[in-house]
């Protein structure tokens, strides 16, 4: 391992073995501040740390950066922010009518007391519309009882959460709601026994007063402003049905995690996008067929109107059976197959806890690709008019998303992870080709369920 020190910034560049990163944020719109190795909530010491760097509360990019002694003054990371960053600072400053600056100092960025982008999201929430969040849930009250408290700490002037309590096995989750429920009237709680996310969700759409549906996970916490950026998306441009946030790691203790995210994890990137069908951009050519980079479950909105013309999510792809999710993906498809449009977010931000395990990520991967070609085959029996541009598009598609969220990173992955890598390609190619079997077992097997039942 090749280790370069400027002052107390240390660069590494190889690694025989793992190294926990401390995930951070640092806010450059005022005085930066010294960084420390040590996490007090988890009382440990970190030799990395990953920093989400922010401008007036908008993500900018990640920083990492490795600790030399216990703590970073701003002088020693400030010139690293800039060197990575300066394209990204000065854009945000020009979009909020602001004079370029030509370094950061560690006094951070200084303007006007109220900037443009926070003068625009204060007034949207003058007048913003209600929403209804809508948790799914299953046996998990530890990590439920962060998710909420981190949604009641929203700024957001309207909305409801409604947690769902998907099959669960226990009476832990409907106690846990009977505490919230004694603190505010704002959570409720809705019980729906057919596992599964798509039938959770859709129990929760079916009660659901506002006219926006937001949707997370019960392993996420969310940003404060999360939920007004998502919202707000729905005015970047006409006809959206659809918004999706940034969604970066709670944390990067293990090495499953930390691969996890390496091979592609749910960071769509800090720039705001809006998809339409049929966008010609050269970046786009497999569009909108890779509907995995729209966005992820764990961080959408979708318009009341739009989720129940489509009948909600597919129960044969977010359940317990042969396919276990890409229900969040098909819908993002469906949005821009029916003409409307989807807009991704970064200012949307939330974090989410990865598995820790490497068993759980070794499952993770193969779901995730036998619902990529599960929701390929369903959207094209949906749409059959499509077929000749799913025969041109859909091989080099398939190929280019395996490769993408693994080959690609595999010269940038520590030594100690490159045969795991190998054997999650092997698993993610036999989720690739069962896919598309799955999804009509799934199909066979709701049928039959539904047949048995009447």
């Amino acid at each position: 391992m090749a280790v370069v020190e400027k002052k107390n910034v240390v660069v590494r560049t190889g690694s025989s073995a793992f190294i926990p990163i401390r995930m951070m944020e640092v806010e450059i719109g005022a005085s930066l501040p010294t960084l420390s190795a040590f996490d007090k909530k988890k009382e440990r010491y970190y030799e990395c740390a990953r920093c989400l760097i922010r401008l007036h509360a908008q993500p900018l990019g990640i920083l990492e950066i490795y600790f030399a002694q216990e703590e970073l003054t701003p002088e020693e990371y400030v010139p690293q922010i800039w060197q990575e960053l300066q394209l990204q600072i000065n854009e945000h400053l020009r979009q909020d009518g602001l004079p370029p600056v030509s370094t950061l100092t560690v006094d951070g960025i200084l303007g006007p007391s109220v900037p443009r982008c926070i003068a625009e999201r204060e007034q949207f929430l003058d007048n913003a519309p209600f929403v209804s969040i809508i948790i799914p849930t299953h046996d998990r009250p530890d990590l439920l009882t962060m998710c909420l408290d981190s949604l009641l700490s929203l700024h957001y002037p309207r909305y409801e959460i409604i947690v769902v309590d998907n099959a669960p096995a226990t009476n832990a989750t409907v106690e846990l709601i009977e505490k919230y429920s004694q603190r505010t009237s704002q959570v409720s709680y809705v019980r729906e026994d057919r596992q599964g996310p798509s039938w959770a969700r859709n129990r929760g759409i079916t009660i659901a007063r506002g006219e926006i549906l937001a949707f997370t996970d019960d392993d996420v916490v969310v940003d404060t402003y999360w939920l007004a950026e998502l919202v707000r998306g729905f005015a970047r441009d006409t006809d959206v049905a659809c918004v999706t946030g940034l969604v970066l790691p709670m944390e990067l203790d293990t090495p499953a995690q930390f691969l996890f995210e390496a091979t592609g994890g749910y960071d769509k990137g800090y720039k705001r996008r809006v998809f339409a069908f049929n966008d010609d951009e050269p970046e786009l050519s497999l569009h909108p067929y890779l509907a995995d980079r729209f966005g992820t479950g764990a961080s959408m909105a979708l318009t009341a109107a739009f989720l129940r013309s489509v009948g909600g999510f597919d129960p044969a792809l977010g359940r317990v059976g042969p396919v276990r999710c890409a229900q969040d993906i098909v819908v993002f498809f469906q949005v821009v197959a029916h003409g409307n449009k989807l807009v991704y977010e970064p200012a949307a931000l939330n974090y989410h806890l990865h598995r820790r395990e490497y068993l759980y990520l070794r499952k993770q991967t193969y779901n995730h690709a036998v619902g990529f070609t599960a929701y390929l085959t369903k959207s094209l029996s949906e749409h059959p008019w499509l077929l000749t541009d799913f025969m041109r598009k859909i091989p080099r598609a398939i190929f280019l998303n395996l490769r993408s969220r693994f080959s690609a990173n595999s010269n940038h992955l520590p030594e100690y992870a490159r045969v795991v890598h190998k054997e999650l390609i092997g698993i993610r190619r036999k989720g690739l080709l069962y896919g598309p079997f799955a999804y009509m077992r799934s199909r066979w097997q709701l049928r039959s369920t539904h047949h048995n039942l009447m």
